[in-house]
């Protein structure tokens, strides 16, 4: 089978087209015929940087979201069948029992654990567009704090790829999102994905964004994507006692407006199921809940125009290591059915 391999680690140059055998499953994993796959920041993280879920050898297979039909089933499978439509995880990543190849071949072996059925109203690169996306923002919205309609949730990158999503999850929970955004074009994206307004902190202080949208009591929730200074203003914006979570936690910061709030930070790892085999069935009901949804028209995916496929992986990589994706990045690894 073709697939694309990470020589080594590097540039997208490293990014290489060959021949594979194909998979077989074993027990709790189906192989999956891959029709798409989207690339996600962590999958280009991986390629450059030595992390705790870079694959442990290269060459390796990277990235993780798929979208596709089973095509084979291991011993003991009874939740899918030949012939399924499904989307979510596949691997690209370094597991607890070794490396776990992605979704970055014709073939892809899958464990059931994190795999749910494809929404039934969109297309597979539609599907594919959502696994990791929106897993993270359902964990850090739905796992780790508590959403009512009196909620005010501020959410940073709120145009960007778990914070648009982290949008529509919010604004469908009731709550009054508020999403930090840096352009007029990421602007519009956020309050058509649901956001009753946006700030710019490069234009507004952390003090002037709590004044004007909470009264001064500061925010309920503060959803982190971005980190860095984004974060560390999160500490100055959310009210006492409240919740802050974020997805990029790995920089140093000072806890004190944090701690003198007796506020809570917690921490999202949408890839803890694949590293360290924790959990895993939780990843697969949460990809039921978006599937049910998306089904009701209430999530939706923003794709790059552009398209690529296996042999494109490479461009694609650039493209969005340069900042040009206007949306989530698809590889078009088969024809839709």
């Amino acid at each position: 089978m073709k697939a694309v391999i990470a020589t080594g680690q590097g540039g997208p140059d490293v990014l290489m087209l060959t021949d594979l055998p194909m998979p077989e499953p074993a027990a709790s994993q189906v192989r999956v015929k891959v029709i798409a796959s989207s690339l996600n920041p962590i999958d280009t993280k991986v390629r450059k940087a030595k992390l705790p879920m870079t694959p442990a050898t290269f060459p390796a297979v990277l990235q993780t979201d798929l979208s596709g039909v089973v095509d084979a089933i291991g011993p003991g499978v009874t939740k899918f069948k030949i012939g399924d439509e499904i989307y979510g995880f596949s691997g690209g990543f370094r597991g607890p029992h070794g490396d776990v190849p992605g979704a970055l071949s014709e073939y892809a072996l899958a464990d059931v654990a994190l795999i749910a059925r494809k929404p039934a109203n969109l297309d597979f690169r539609q599907s594919a567009a959502l696994p990791l996306v929106t897993v993270t923002a359902w964990m850090a919205l739905f796992e780790k704090v508590t959403l009512k309609p009196t909620s005010k949730v501020l959410i940073t990158g709120g145009a960007g790829g778990v914070g648009y999503m982290a949008v529509q999850l919010a604004s469908l929970a009731g709550a009054d999102v508020i999403a930090v955004t840096r352009s007029p074009e990421s602007t519009a994206l956020a309050l058509a994905a649901g956001a009753n307004a946006c700030v710019d902190l490069g234009q507004l202080t952390p003090e002037d964004v709590v004044e004007r949208h909470t009264s001064g009591k500061g925010f309920d929730v503060i959803f982190d994507t971005v980190g860095g200074e984004a974060l560390d203003a999160a500490f100055k914006m959310v009210k006492p006692c409240g919740d802050v979570v974020t997805i990029v936690g790995a920089a140093t910061h000072m806890l004190a407006p944090l701690y003198l709030k007796g506020a809570n930070l917690h921490m999202v790892l949408v890839l803890a199921p694949i590293m360290f085999g924790i959990d895993r069935d939780k990843q697969g009901e949460i990809l039921e809940k978006i599937t049910r949804l998306a089904e009701n028209g209430r999530l939706k995916a923003r794709l790059d125009p552009q398209r690529f496929g296996l042999d494109d992986v490479a461009d694609a990589h650039r493209k969005f290591e340069a900042d040009e994706a206007k949306g989530k990045i698809i590889i078009d690894i088969a024809p839709q059915g």
